[in-house]
C-alpha cells in the first residue's frame, strides 16, 4: 500500500482522509499490525485503482488450516 500511496504523492493523513479513517489507522495497515475491514480494504482499493488483492496480501498463517 505504501508503494501505490507514494506513486500518486499521496501522504498517510491524505490517504487517510479520503477513507476516513485516522492517520494512525494507515500506519498500522501499513506496518502489518492492523487487517483492515473489507469495507476499508475496498476503499483503499479504490482510491488506486487497483484490484484489493492487489493491495493487500494474506500470509500463510492467514489462512484458516
Amino acid at each position: 500500500m505504501k508503494v501505490e500511496r507514494a506513486r500518486l504523492d499521496m501522504t498517510q493523513q491524505e490517504l487517510a482522509n479520503k477513507v476516513d479513517v485516522s492517520r494512525k489507522t494507515i500506519v498500522l495497515i501499513e506496518a502489518g499490525g492492523y487487517d483492515p475491514s473489507i469495507t476499508l480494504a475496498l476503499k483503499i482499493a479504490g482510491i488506486f485503482n487497483k484490484k484489493v488483492d492487489e493491495i493487500f496480501e494474506l500470509e500463510d498463517e492467514d489462512w484458516v488450516k
